[in-house]
């Protein structure tokens, strides 16, 4: 049962449990899936929604039913052959009261047998965090939340505690043990000297108090981004690899999981060390698993966003990668590169920015490093100077001038890390540093040229370990692991989460893993693609929905018809800006809300995400529809950080962008909305449905993110995340309509149900085919020849041909259903290999050779014709 065939994403948390999942067991093995893929499982902060926040290591989350639990849905699984794919987080922890190892640290400091656990840097440049941890947990300033009691010393569970607001921190054992009975009346902070007694306790603990908002500037451990409840983990540490681990080995060893999904690999200080050290204890293990758990070797992929010209390193001894990569290839095919000049041009016309996407992300990483890694960066620059000051020769290097080149580095860095390590930089690593010390020479001070050529030596363009062992050596490999581990979230901060909400020329390619900056490709690049994934990781996972995409999969492959449209969405958004201008506002700071590119933004999601069953008349169905898209918005526009962010909600914006929201789905533009959103539907669902037929038969193993074998016009979490209706899902299943009887009711998303199943099943009938086949491009002929992308999978006598069509709007727009009228491909046809075909989606059948389009495709937008052994 390795490597899967399919995976099936499911979010647990309380309102999803493990037995939830036992119950939709029989569902996906129907469906043709051949593992679960669930989300982390460990015991997470209470009410955790997505599990990433794990507090305990040790225990399966009693809120999604703990082991037992786990062991029913296990039990399941093996009794219909099916097998369980585990995210785990080796990067952070959810810290807090929750966490016992971090309550340790907080009573015993630098002592605590797990002040190593945490990446920690005592030795902070302010004296008042020496030796001491910052907590950035106060809702007001420490004065403030001292005067008004929400400091005091409590006693709980026969200990003296500090409590704060409704949360117990430890103290230390020597400020414990000097604590008398009355401790809490000398201690009062409803007066002057019990004031006093208290700061001067606070004062002794191993940990500084502080507000939430110091954190980007002070805090002293590595944070998971700039999300202060996540501390980043030692796990190059092999005593905390293998404690932090101790039960997903355990799992493994008992045949309970049967491979690992890792969480943000990137943030790792050596991703390298942990992939392989990972695989080599899941190999030891395989020996340890009972007979009737698979003893082949365990599935292991990582959470890595590639770059265009990037390729997961493949001595890694990892499967591949979670899909981001293929999630952008599959979604740039479907784009046109035809609407690049007019999307391009409406953009800068309307919004008057000039700027291009790789643009926006330079001023946001800038942006970025001042708002919300300030600490981050200096513990990079502190890192950089000591590997100056530990060199004579680089002794006079001040610490300012490393900080200003290091800023511009960071600014300019073009991908998300690099991995040098003891032996330098490889040659990939070093055209990134070459790319990077370009952009950042247009931008850095003329006196520290030469500096910036000298860092850039110091992290990786010299290896270590061609110096003798000694502090320099030993600092320079110290800085090169503490500036890898800055670059990405930097670039996820900046590129995701920033620039991703601020350049709006088309939102379908604002996606994770995806360059806005490039709108489409050739279908020859898509087909590169596919030949290198199937000769270089054949087994990596293949995306298109995940629990942190911004919009649902068939979201944005509907708008990706606007690329096509790009000349009537153009009119259409420039007539809707005139017609609504009374519906702006103008804020106190004379600002209008919403912005014009907030406007552009906000019409697309509207388009994009127009429910298929909604009348624009509907008053409840356009409430709820509303609903969500104002959530969406306000999450957009603090992302953006232009005129409102979340340290500093500008809430008058936001509720005038909303108020502008809602007269429009509350006024006759709701209709023109609607109508517009009705004309790319039907293209959008044959672009949906063509993306499913290429993720599930193109070199990989597809990932279906739970409900997304129906439509999927989800937008970003927590949207993303709501609950699936199974119920719906099994029965429409167990009708086994084919697809082209399911296109009659095509809205219900059933025919996009059936294309999955038709195609899992086929991969259950053929897994070699699709696990080791060849993949190579086939040409259609004739005057839509444009609008076929095909390919041939082959092994051992086993053959299947899928065909997709793709750019379909002047077709379809308008249309009653996602069905290709045959005198569309009048003319043009593709060649099938000699072989006895069969359609996997009908009952036709052929013999090879040139064939009509349309007696390929029948009525439907994606053919997939199988030929061989059955």
């Amino acid at each position: 049962m390795s490597p899967p065939r399919a995976l099936a994403r499911l979010q647990f948390h309380a309102g999803f449990t493990l037995d939830d999942a036992v119950d939709v067991v029989g569902y996906y093995h129907h469906l043709g899936v051949s593992h679960l893929y669930a989300s982390p499982i460990l015991r997470a902060r209470a009410g955790s929604t997505h599990g990433y926040d794990v507090v305990d290591c040790h225990e399966v989350n009693p809120e999604i039913g703990g082991e037992d639990a786990l062991r029913r849905l296990v039990a399941a699984l093996r009794a219909h052959g099916m097998g369980l794919v585990l995210d785990i987080v080796p990067n952070h922890m959810g810290v807090g009261v929750e966490n016992a190892w971090w309550m340790d640290v907080l009573r015993h400091g630098r002592e605590s047998r797990y002040a190593g656990y945490f990446d920690i840097e005592w030795q902070a440049p302010d004296p008042l965090l020496r030796n001491r941890l910052l907590l950035p947990i106060l809702g007001a300033g420490y004065a403030a939340t001292l005067r008004e009691g929400h400091l005091r010393l409590a006693r709980r569970r026969d200990r003296w505690m500090l409590r704060v607001y409704d949360d117990h921190l430890p103290i230390s054992p020597a400020s414990e043990a000097a604590l008398g009975d009355d401790a809490a009346t000398v201690h009062d902070p409803s007066t002057d000297a019990g004031r006093a007694a208290l700061h001067a306790l606070v004062e002794r603990q191993h940990y500084r108090l502080s507000f939430w908002k110091l954190a980007s500037d002070m805090v002293n451990y590595r944070r998971f981004f700039d999300i202060n409840e996540l501390a980043g983990l030692r796990i190059e540490r092999t005593a905390v690899f293998e404690d932090t681990h101790r039960t997903i080995f355990r799992l493994y060893a008992e045949g309970l999981i049967d491979g690992v999904r890792c969480d943000h690999v990137d943030g790792l200080a050596d991703p390298r060390r942990y992939c392989r050290q990972l695989r080599h204890r899941l190999d030891r293990l395989r020996v340890q698993r009972p007979a009737q758990a698979p003893r082949d070797t365990a599935y292991l992929v990582v959470e890595k966003i590639l770059a265009t010209d990037e390729s997961l390193r493949l001595d890694w001894r990892t499967d591949g990668t979670t899909g981001y990569e293929f999630m952008d290839q599959v979604s740039a095919v479907l784009h046109d590169a035809a609407g690049e000049g007019p999307l391009t041009e409406l953009w800068r016309n309307l919004t008057g920015e000039g700027a291009d996407f790789a643009t926006q992300a330079v001023r946001a990483r800038r942006q970025i490093l001042v708002d919300s890694f300030e600490s981050e960066l200096d513990r990079t620059a502190r890192a950089l100077f000591a590997a100056a000051r530990a060199d004579v020769v680089t002794r006079d290097v001040s610490l300012a001038a490393i900080r200003r080149v290091l800023v511009e580095l960071l600014v300019h860095f073009p991908v998300y890390r690099t991995y040098a390590g003891g032996a330098g930089r490889d040659a990939y690593d070093d055209a990134v540093f070459a790319r990077a010390v370009e952009g950042a020479l247009r931008t850095i001070r003329l006196e520290d040229v030469d500096l910036l050529h000298l860092v850039a030596g110091w992290l990786g363009g010299e290896a270590p370990r061609a110096l003798p062992p000694g502090p320099v050596r030993r600092a320079r490999e110290r800085a090169i692991a503490v500036f890898q581990q800055a670059t990405s979230p930097v670039a996820a901060k900046a590129v995701e989460d920033t620039a991703g909400y601020r350049y709006g020329r088309l939102l379908s390619r604002n996606e994770v893993g995806v360059d806005a900056a490039s709108l489409a490709i050739s279908a020859d690049a898509f087909h590169r693609c596919c030949a290198e994934r199937a000769a270089s990781l054949p087994h990596t996972l293949l995306a298109t929905a995940t629990h942190d995409h911004k919009r649902g999969e068939d979201l944005r492959a509907r708008l990706a018809v606007l690329s096509e449209v790009a000349g009537r969405w153009v009119v259409t958004v420039e007539r809707w800006r005139v017609r609504h201008a009374g519906f702006r506002q103008r804020t106190d700071d004379g600002r209008i809300a919403p912005s014009a590119a907030d406007e552009l933004m906000l019409y697309q999601m509207l388009v994009g995400a127009w429910p298929l069953d909604l009348a624009p008349d509907d008053e409840e169905g356009v409430e709820r529809f509303a609903t969500r898209i104002a959530a969406w918005q306000r999450k957009a526009l603090r992302e953006a950080k232009r005129w409102t962010r979340w340290t500093s909600p500008n809430e008058p914006y936001e509720d005038g962008c909303e108020d502008f929201l809602r007269s429009l789905l509350s006024s006759a533009a709701a209709a023109e909305l609607s109508a517009f959103a009705g004309y790319i539907a039907v293209p959008g669902a044959a672009n949906g449905l063509a993306q499913t037929a290429l993720r599930l038969t193109t070199p990989g193993v597809p990932d279906l993110y739970q409900g997304t074998d129906y439509w999927d016009f989800s937008l970003v979490d927590p949207d993303n995340r709501r609950p699936v209706d199974f119920l719906a899902r099994a029965a429409s299943l167990d009708r086994d309509a084919s697809p082209a009887d399911a296109l009659a009711s095509w809205r219900d998303g059933a025919v996009k149900q059936a294309v999955v199943g038709r195609l899992l099943r086929l991969r259950r009938d053929h897994p070699e085919l699709f696990a080791r086949g060849t993949y190579r491009p086939l040409a259609a002929s004739g005057p839509a020849a444009d609008h076929v992308l095909a390919f041939v999978r082959e092994h051992r006598g086993q053959k299947l041909v899928v065909a997709v069509a793709r750019h379909t709007a002047e077709w379809l727009g308008g249309s009653d259903a996602p069905s290709i009228p045959a005198d569309r491909w009048a003319g043009t046809s593709l060649a099938l290999p000699a072989g006895h075909w069969r359609d996997v989606f009908g009952a036709d059948r052929s013999h090879g050779g040139e064939c009509a389009m349309a007696g390929l495709m029948g009525e439907l937008p994606v053919a997939a014709w199988f030929a061989g052994k059955t």
